[in-house]
């Protein structure tokens, strides 16, 4: 497709043209927002083979749902811009106009309504891909923001949810750098007893907490898997940092490997000090005991985080993180209770 447009542009020239005038005198909110490469900005022509189109969120108050989307279903043109306006979407043939509750399309997101407040564990248990979905995209109209019937506007809830508060901020970093150094002197250590599969194996898993850190620096919540590298690609100032991951990932020895990922380490340092959630620390990697292996110690820098946390709840959680840094098995945080159980469960938090 040489003439492929974005989805975001495609969505918002859908609500404008085709969508919005269905609306007319309803109360509403639209926008692109939840799954989707798009949302994110990383659709490109190969994410058009399925599961894209011309696509809508509108959110209405919940009295009005079925009327709406009955509404919108019988006045949607069969095709907008060449494209179905119903197609399947994750093995669901329907309109890409999706009618909901704002509160009700939140909860079954994220497992909570944050207009009505967030707590440590809502927090900790919405996993950063989920936060990113709900945080970028974009919103095309906010008319439930003045409506008084409704709890609050989607813009509202997208100002609540960008960013972890300060403390939850540095215990998500103090957890991110304890990965970091639970392995980091792995790779030279497979490598000496001429393991270079494992070491490479023990490589690449860190380069992947480092590429999550550097985004947690950065304050950007990580993508899932696939769009990693992507996202750290966009980040001002990644360009070196993505270069020494690479050296890394690509050497033949554990040795080069090791400085690829020192070099990698003292970046992310030098990030967090000039940030200034902590206490300056020394950014150059040192040895680890007396082992020909070079670490940063990445106990030294969670500490220091977690040294400024003023909230005493947080000051006393396990140093074990969200649920990102929990587990990565996709079928635990694509469904928010069974995030939220889990979550609760290994911090000790009611749930």
């Amino acid at each position: 497709m040489t003439d492929f447009v974005p989805g975001i542009e495609l969505s918002r020239a859908f609500y404008a043209e085709a969508v919005a005038p269905l609306l007319a005198g309803v109360p509403h909110s639209a926008a692109l927002i939840g799954p989707g490469s798009e949302v994110l900005s990383f659709d490109t022509s190969r994410s058009a083979d399925h599961d894209w189109g011309p696509r809508v969120l509108v959110f209405v108050p919940d009295g009005l749902v079925t009327a709406v989307e009955a509404e919108v279903a019988a006045g949607l043109p069969a095709r907008f811009r060449g494209l179905a306006t119903v197609f399947d979407y994750h093995g669901e043939v329907r309109p890409g106009v999706v009618v909901a509750e704002l509160g009700e399309w939140l909860a079954g997101q994220l497992g909570f309504d944050p207009r009505r407040g967030m707590s440590l564990l809502d927090w900790l248990s919405v996993p950063w891909q989920r936060l990113a979905e709900v945080t970028q995209g974009d919103v095309f109209h906010d008319g439930l923001a003045d409506e008084p019937s409704s709890a609050g506007g989607l813009e509202a809830v997208r100002r609540a949810l960008r960013w972890y508060p300060e403390d939850v901020w540095r215990y998500v970093l103090a957890c991110q750098w304890r990965r970091i150094a639970q392995e980091e002197p792995f790779p030279g250590r497979c490598g000496e007893v001429g393991d270079e599969l494992g070491s490479a194996v023990e490589g690449a898993r860190l380069a992947r907490d480092v590429m999550r850190l550097a985004l947690l620096l950065r304050r950007r919540y990580p993508p899932y898997a696939k769009w990693l590298g992507s996202a750290l690609a966009r980040m001002p100032g990644s360009t070196e940092l993505g270069e020494s991951l690479g050296a890394a990932l690509a050497a033949r020895s554990w040795w080069d490997r090791q400085d690829g990922l020192s070099d990698a380490y003292t970046r992310l340092a030098a990030l967090q000090n000039r940030i200034g959630l902590a206490g300056r620390l020394d950014e150059r990697v040192r040895g680890f005991h007396d082992r020909p292996f070079q670490v940063i110690g990445g106990d030294r820098f969670a500490d220091a985080l977690m040294a400024g946390v003023s909230d005493p709840v947080i000051k006393q959680l396990p140093p074990v993180g969200c649920v990102d840094q929990l587990s990565d098995s996709v079928d635990l945080l694509v469904r928010p209770g069974s995030a939220r159980t889990v979550t609760a469960a290994a911090l000790g938090l009611t749930a």
